[in-house]
Formats: C-alpha cells, sequence, structure tokens
C-alpha cells in the first residue's frame, strides 16, 4: 500500500472501519457530544493542534485556508510539535493512521493540513 494511502482524515462522528489503521484525535479540545468511553480512539495527540491564536484567526473561513495552511505548517516545525508529527509518521508507515477531528469540514481543517504534511 502507497504511503499516501494510510494517512486518512475522517470526522470522530463516523463509524471506525477496518482501514483506519491507528485512531488518533488531532482536535486540541474534546468534541462535544462524544463521550470519552464511546470513541473508538488508539491516541489523542494535543500537540500538533494549531494554536488558539491561529484557529481563532482562521473560524474556518474557507478563504483564509491557504494561509491558515501555511501559518501551520510553520507551527508544526516547533520542536514539541515536530516529535508529534514524527510520531505520526511512524504509525502510518506501521499500519496506517486516521486522523480524526470533530470539525465539520474536513476538507479545510488542520487535520487535512497534517495528512498532507505526513504523506510527504
Amino acid at each position: 500500500m502507497a504511503r499516501a494511502n494510510r494517512v486518512r482524515v475522517r470526522r470522530v462522528y463516523e463509524e471506525p472501519t477496518a482501514e483506519d489503521g491507528a485512531r488518533v484525535l488531532v482536535d486540541r479540545m474534546w468534541p462535544r457530544g462524544v463521550a470519552k468511553a464511546g470513541l473508538d480512539l488508539d491516541e489523542w495527540c494535543k500537540q500538533v493542534a494549531p494554536s488558539t491564536e491561529l484557529r481563532t484567526w482562521y473560524r474556518h473561513d474557507p478563504e483564509r485556508f491557504p494561509e491558515f495552511a501555511r501559518r501551520y505548517r510553520e507551527e508544526l516545525a516547533y520542536p514539541e510539535r515536530a516529535q508529534a508529527v514524527a510520531h505520526l509518521r511512524e504509525l502510518a508507515a506501521n499500519g496506517g493512521v486516521t486522523l480524526l477531528t470533530a470539525t465539520k469540514d474536513a476538507e479545510i481543517s488542520s487535520a487535512a493540513v497534517l495528512a498532507e504534511l505526513l504523506r510527504h
């Protein structure tokens, strides 16, 4: 299986699948309406979530997504975050990883930016 196929982005509200591999929540805050015991989750990796300042600035505005993605990639280079990204790369290489997010539009989310980074 190609490495690009080992990284997926899904919403936490979707049912798990056999192809998910390691299921990792990548949001800073726990998703509303989801019981901790009710989420099929291997890890919660808060370290890779965008800063509060960046998230607040972005507000999921599609027009801001390119600039958000650029700034977020810069944040992911910070040492603590870079270690977490390296860990996620290992998971992707060893059976795959599914990045879970609560956002309504996963295509323009931090999880999508992170997945793209992990694929390369």
